[in-house]
């Protein structure tokens, strides 16, 4: 028990290791990336969102809602109306899928072969290295003749 602390050294040091955040559960980490737009609900309780037209609840007509979506499908929409969800936006004319800045990650491209094989260049000096063998006697020699 340390005086001035009042605690064991180990119980202190403990303490003061900052504990690690709680992993995201997987729905959390999914909002995190949806995309969201503001939109006016018409008087015949649709909006549009990129050329897609949807039907939302009707007491939702002329307030401005917010539409949260996963850019690359645009046929499942949620409706949030004051920051409170208001349902789903249901399909109503889809002509297009994604968004339209919506980029899927494409892998760089891969240089083009140089036809030199630079690991067999290796394996092969290694090989003709190590062919030779070890001359353990030029070990022993100290550089004087002396054995």
């Amino acid at each position: 028990m340390h005086s001035e602390t009042g605690q064991p050294p180990l119980e202190r040091w403990l303490g003061s290791i900052p504990r690690p955040l709680p992993l995201p559960s997987p729905a959390d980490l999914r909002e995190a990336f949806l995309w969201s737009e503001f939109r006016t609900v018409t008087k015949t309780a649709t909006v549009s969102l990129h050329g897609n037209s949807y039907e939302v609840d009707p007491m939702l007509a002329g307030m401005k809602v917010e539409l949260v979506f996963d850019p690359f499908d645009l046929s499942e929409i949620e409706v949030r109306a004051s920051g409170k969800s208001a349902g789903k936006a249901v399909p109503h004319r889809v002509g297009r899928h994604t968004h339209p800045k919506a980029r899927p990650e494409t892998p760089p491209e891969s240089a083009p072969p140089t036809g030199i094989d630079c690991l067999k260049i290796l394996d092969e000096k290694h090989r003709a290295n190590t062919a030779k063998g070890i001359n353990y006697s030029s070990l022993m020699d100290d550089g004087r003749g002396a054995r």
